[in-house]
């Protein structure tokens, strides 16, 4: 039934002998889902969303809470032949409204609580159908659902054909949209499951966001291939993950994933039957893989990846897992270092730009040819803006970025965007954003402010400015106060002034916190 759409394909291969096993087993009130379920529901959404007015290569966008049904919409959105949009649930309504606008999709679905606040934001965006649905399963999208008779036919879908959308930051402090084909993401899945040693027995305990590469197009993916069961929940809590671990075989997550299980007194004993802890989006402090190793006998294998690739590299299976390294290329994958100013290939061990090719790297930004060709050469090669080396063993390390991003908690946060708004706020002169390390996120996003003269401003009035107008992930942990922003002999901040200046204030725990 699936023949004709290439990713669902695939998807759905591994299971086909084993309809009635469990795909996902809901944390918190241990429902099981079996994959013959999993596929039906998917099928009677993607019923629904033709019948909405879906054709081939529309957007669904989805901002809601996680949940089975958020995931039946996502492989349903691949059978119906449109490209998924997921967005990050802490968006508030002018970030939501730039991604409408930017997008254009034809269905946007989201939670119950938000609709009102959405609806006129949708409309103006040439959303046709906006959508409920909440965290227990209940919605618009569903009732919808219901009205579909069973069986569907996946809709024809090539391997170039657009698969999702996916939101990056963007150096001017606006988003860029990845667009990631069919065979993207069939191909890392496959890559992953091979590298990662998948299999049929294997039971993953998802606690990451579907909004994110990682919880996406990582974990449900890879899980779908190898047709393996999933422990689903709903966020991260180190109670539930060391309950769970004697169930389960292979842990995914960010560095502090890793930091807040360490401070958990059954550790030891939860672990001992697992064989893979993964940790990406963040880099991992060298210490916690240390301490990790030394508390329950695993070493956290660290990959690298990135909305535009997915997965690029990761540390073996077999094999040492060198810590503060991205491991080795993926199956498939070539990764070179480069001159930045020339472009020219380095030799082992220079540190240089990480340019990327293979069968994982995007198609191109939406809406953004210009962006897009500067960071895809003709070659195949995609620009990553990440400073790295690679090692005569063939061990990638990242050393730093080209650009300004923070990676913090796993997010990705660009300055720019922040500063847009703090330079909004009357008596701000000027204003510069920088990440710093923390002992938990990896890096904390710091705000360093100059008042217009005689204007006095403090940490909580700014908070209290962008409380509405930015996530929470992106709101600064910290602000200060100077005289006048460092700059070099061309007038350009120097932010790296800034991180060294503020580079300790996260070491003692209060601060940290």
């Amino acid at each position: 039934m699936y023949d004709l759409n290439h990713l669902a394909k695939h998807l759905r291969s591994a299971s086909l002998k084993k309809k009635d096993a469990t795909f996902i087993h809901l944390h918190e009130n241990d429902q099981l889902i079996s994959f013959e379920d999993f596929f039906q529901n998917a099928e009677k959404i993607a019923s629904a969303l033709i019948s909405a007015g879906i054709r081939p290569g529309d957007r669904v966008a989805m901002q809601v809470e996680k949940s089975s049904s958020a995931l039946e919409l996502y492989f349903g959105t691949i059978l119906a032949g449109a490209g998924f949009l997921p967005l990050n649930t802490a968006y508030v309504a002018e970030e939501i409204d730039f991604f409408l606008r930017d997008a254009r999709p034809s269905i946007f679905v989201c939670d119950p609580s938000k609709l009102d606040n959405y609806t006129k934001i949708a409309e103006s965006s040439g959303v046709s159908h906006i959508w409920t649905l909440s965290a227990d399963g209940t919605g618009s999208l569903i009732d919808a659902k219901n009205a579909e008779p069973p069986g569907f036919i996946g809709v024809k879908r090539n391997p170039d054909d657009l698969a999702a959308v996916l939101y990056t930051s963007g150096t001017t402090g606006r988003s860029k949209g990845a667009m990631l084909t069919h065979r993207n993401l069939q191909s890392n899945a496959e890559a992953l499951v091979k590298s990662w040693h998948f299999s049929s027995e294997d039971i993953l305990i998802h606690a990451l966001p579907l909004y994110h590469t990682h919880g996406l197009f990582v974990a449900t993916n890879v899980s779908l291939l190898a047709g393996s069961s999933m422990l689903l929940m709903k966020k991260f809590d180190a109670d539930a993950i060391c309950k769970r671990m004697p169930q389960a075989s292979v842990l995914m997550g960010v560095p502090t994933f890793y930091v807040r299980l360490l401070e958990h007194p059954d550790l030891e004993n939860a672990a001992k039957n697992m064989r893979l802890f993964v940790s990406g989006s963040a880099p991992m402090l060298p210490h916690t893989h240390a301490l990790w190793k030394e508390r329950t006998g695993h070493a956290i294998l660290e990959r690298y990846g990135m909305t535009e690739t997915s997965m690029n590299t990761s540390n073996p299976y077999y094999g040492e897992r060198r810590a503060g390294t991205a491991g080795l290329p993926l199956p498939g994958v070539e990764v070179i270092v480069t001159d930045p100013a020339t472009g020219q290939v380095l030799q082992d061990g220079k540190t240089g730009m990480i340019e990327i090719r293979g069968p994982n790297v995007f198609k191109g930004y939406w809406g953004m040819r210009e962006k897009t060709a500067e960071e895809l050469r003709e070659n195949g090669f995609f620009i990553t803006g990440d400073l790295g080396t690679i090692s005569e063993d063939g061990y990638v390390s990242l050393v730093g970025r080209s650009k300004d991003l923070i990676i913090s908690g796993g997010y990705n946060i660009y300055p720019k965007e922040i500063e847009l708004l703090l330079d909004r706020i009357d008596g701000v002169f000027e204003s510069a954003v920088i990440g710093v390390p923390h002992p938990d996120l990896g890096e904390a996003v710091v705000a360093v402010i100059v008042t217009e003269s005689g204007i006095s401003l403090n940490q909580d009035s700014i908070m209290d400015s962008l409380q509405n107008r930015i996530a929470r992930f992106k709101q600064p942990k910290k602000v200060y106060f100077i005289d006048e922003l460092p700059r070099n002999s061309m007038g350009k901040v120097q932010t790296n002034v800034l991180r060294e200046s503020y580079a300790e204030i996260f070491n003692n725990k209060t601060d940290s916190e």
